[in-house]
């Protein structure tokens, strides 16, 4: 019976696991440059050789879904999309570097390109530093250019390249700040090939009809292992009145 107890259990617990990742999904189906998590469960026998019968099941392949988002329009000069494979690298908070896709930019009170979050946007010689009373241009190379507001707006000045990168997908690691590192945690080396779109920003890729159903689909299944256990504990009850009568 403890073999019944044993997957029932681990299969609800890796169940609301899922569940919880797929709601993390849905929360972000409007969020700019989002990658889904993709979630699969497997079984695990337990490594003793007095219960080979014995098996937990345990959240096997955490992966993300890196399937480009739609392009969306928001004619800002400081909104930039990737297009097709890269990454825009940010520098994290710890002095290492992250990669994102969401490209929406700003400039803050010093002067430094940044994210909306707050985060210095890696250039090819460092942060990007702006002139103060200028508008930012950013090429398909990811060349920022500054354009005088007032006077000769003909004067364009190139103050660097954003730092774009494609390393393999599978090298990704997700951070729990939603940040993607290189799985050895070196920086990733730019990559010219990599292009971006000038006045557009990327939306999640999360596919919301798809995450519904899964989310259906998770809880019968939880529903089924709960089941299980209620099965479980009237077999148990029911095998100590026959004891008890013996």
């Amino acid at each position: 019976m403890d073999r019944l107890i044993y997957t029932a259990m681990t299969g609800a617990a890796a169940t609301m696991g899922q569940e919880a990742a797929v709601a993390h999904n849905l929360a972000n189906a409007t969020s700019t440059g989002f990658r889904a998590e993709l979630h699969r469960l497997r079984a695990v026998p337990i490594q003793n050789t007095q219960l080979p019968t014995r098996a937990f099941v345990v959240d096997a392949s955490v992966a993300d879904d890196f399937t480009p988002g739609p392009l969306q329009h928001t004619n800002r000069s400081m909104d930039v999309a990737v297009q097709g494979k890269g990454w825009l690298a940010v520098q994290l908070p710890d002095g290492s570097e992250g990669y994102t896709r969401n490209g929406s930019l700003e400039v803050s009170a010093n002067g430094i390109l940044q994210t909306r979050s707050g985060l210095p946007v890696v250039g090819s010689g460092g942060p990007i530093t702006l002139p103060p009373d200028v508008e930012v241009v950013v090429g398909a190379d990811g060349t920022v250019s500054a354009v005088p507001r007032t006077g000769a707006r003909n004067n364009t000045t190139t103050v660097g390249q954003l730092k774009l990168v494609n390393p393999p997908e599978q090298d990704l690691r997700r951070g729990g700040d939603g940040y993607f590192r290189l799985a050895d945690g070196n920086p990733a080396p730019a990559d010219p090939a990599v292009r971006v779109a000038s006045g557009y920003l990327e939306g999640s890729n999360v596919n919301v009809v798809e995450q519904m159903v899964t989310m259906i689909s998770l809880a019968r299944h939880y529903e089924t292992q709960t089941k299980l256990l209620s099965v479980a504990q009237e077999m148990d009850r029911s095998a100590a009145q026959l004891v008890a009568k013996g």
